[in-house]
């Protein structure tokens, strides 16, 4: 029985781990495309929250925020946040930049 309940455990850990993966992956393509919409140069992206809980759907899934730098002019820089729910996008908040 012992054993049992270590395989599902080490199955939850493992399935958790790929979808923080999978979840990183899509908020660095929102990332590209939004530094690729707005002509800027993207420097970085970082995961600040994530939590578990009941998505826009109703179903339970992965809340994330991630903040990313990007720089219009090469010396400046400004940090953007997107929002995600599992790998979808929700919301992103850019702040008024130099052009």
């Amino acid at each position: 029985m012992m054993t049992l309940w270590i395989l599902m455990l080490s199955a939850a850990v493992i399935y958790f781990f790929w979808q923080n993966r999978k979840i990183a992956e899509a908020a660095w393509q929102h990332a590209e495309l939004q530094a690729k919409q707005l002509n800027v140069q993207l420097l970085s992206i970082a995961c600040t929250k994530r939590r578990i809980g009941l998505l826009k759907n109703g179903k339970p899934g992965i809340k994330s925020l991630f903040l990313f730098e990007f720089s219009s002019d090469g010396e400046t820089q400004y940090q953007g946040e997107l929002e995600l729910e599992d790998i979808k996008l929700v919301k992103s908040t850019i702040p008024p930049y130099r052009i």
